[in-house]
């Protein structure tokens, strides 16, 4: 950090806590109220996951890297069953794809109204965070009922799907899906028109469309930026080329973008779901297996936060010989230190908040005086409601 005239602080924000994954620590520089500087550091919590997948079968590390991320998981399955299929040049049935497509769909739904109450929640608005969860819970009512599991939904396998939709289920999804859409556009309307919603996000965490080039951010992140961009629309994968649905952009560049990019993707999944469920194809679940053989090929897929990549390098056994994943919060961290620069240290939770960052382990923070020399551990929540004094 270049030195800066006055009283500066400097507030370590994120624990180093090992049960926690994608830990990252923020060091947050403070002259006054007004942020001068930030050092962010990844990467604290290794958990061996590639060295683990070299080890077990093609089958086995589907559920595997389903756990990676808890809110994002079936983004991990869909990246990983493409990469393993354009390596091993498996074509899967179109019925299965357009199941994985709802799948996927609904996964995204259901992550952007957990990070919007969320998003709310660190401004001070719990109203909106209980109208967000309380919609949540309809499509979290569909993927139970569909895979029978809210977290890990074991769907997704190599060559295909676990899972059929029959006709009552499609009915039933549609019903669930009227009453997502319903409070999706609710939640829209709030935010256009809360005053309070745009002082706190309105040109706060501002990151222009240079900088997000430069710092190669993606997903939601650079979206609003006005940088169009998706995975889907790009570089289809799962039969997206199929379905008619709009890449929500922003230009506002602002935490106030990426709540309206999330929130309109959320409707634009609606409507893809509800173009799977009318146009669904007959035929197989899974496609029929090769033997593997020596070869190597990426999967992508738009994650709720980005662009997920996944690579796969096979040999002749059923085990692989190399697998690397880069995830999309690993690609948008570096770029918070932009967004956070010039403003005030009572908006550093919502500007963090605001790229989505799988990082379950900002509970608590440190407090170091630099005047004083004193050091005191406070929980997130008092920091959030401005119960920290420096």
């Amino acid at each position: 950090m270049e030195k800066i005239e006055g009283k500066v602080c400097s507030i370590p924000v994120g624990p180093y806590h090992p049960a926690l994954e994608e830990i990252a620590f923020y060091k947050v520089y403070v002259d006054g109220e007004r942020i001068v500087d930030a050092l962010i550091k990844p990467g604290f919590n290794h958990r061996g996951i590639e060295k683990l997948a070299m080890q077990r079968s093609y089958r086995r590390n589907v559920q595997l890297f389903e756990r990676v991320c808890g809110i994002c998981s079936d983004a991990h399955t869909t990246a990983y069953c493409v990469a393993v299929e354009n390596c091993l040049r498996i074509d899967v049935p179109k019925r299965a794809q357009y199941i994985r497509v709802i799948e996927h769909e609904a996964n995204r739904i259901h992550s952007h109204l957990l990070w919007f109450g969320v998003a709310m929640h660190a401004i001070g608005f719990d109203t909106l965070f209980m109208h967000s969860w309380a919609t949540r819970e309809a499509i979290m009512d569909v993927v139970e009922t569909l895979t029978g599991n809210r977290v890990n939904y074991s769907v997704n396998t190599i060559g295909g799907v676990r899972r059929n939709i029959t006709p009552e289920l499609a009915k039933y999804i549609e019903e669930k899906l009227k009453i997502v859409e319903k409070g999706t556009l609710y939640l829209i309307k709030a935010v256009k028109e809360d005053k309070t919603i745009k002082a706190r996000t309105s040109e706060v965490g501002v990151l222009t469309k240079e900088e997000a080039r430069k710092y190669c951010v993606v997903g939601p992140t650079a979206r609003a930026s006005g940088i169009e961009e998706d995975i889907r629309k790009d570089d289809p994968y799962i039969n997206f080329e199929d379905f008619d649905f709009e890449v929500c952009v922003e230009d506002t560049c602002d935490v106030y973008g990426r709540i309206m990019v999330r929130l309109r993707e959320t409707l634009e999944s609606i409507k893809i779901i509800r173009q799977a469920l009318k146009n669904m194809p007959e035929g197989k679940l899974i496609a029929d297996l090769p033997y593997p053989f020596p070869s190597e090929d990426i999967g992508r897929a738009e994650a709720p936060r980005g662009e997920l990549i996944y690579y796969v390098k096979s040999n002749y056994t059923n085990i692989p010989e190399r697998i690397k994943l880069r995830t999309p919060t690993f690609v948008n961290l570096p770029a918070t230190k932009p967004m956070l620069l010039g403003n005030r240290l009572a908006d550093a939770p919502q500007i963090i908040i605001s790229i989505d960052p799988c990082l379950t382990c900002n509970d608590r923070l440190v407090v170091v005086d630099l005047r004083s020399g004193r050091e005191r551990t406070v929980l997130l929540q008092d920091f959030i409601r401005r119960r920290v004094k420096l």
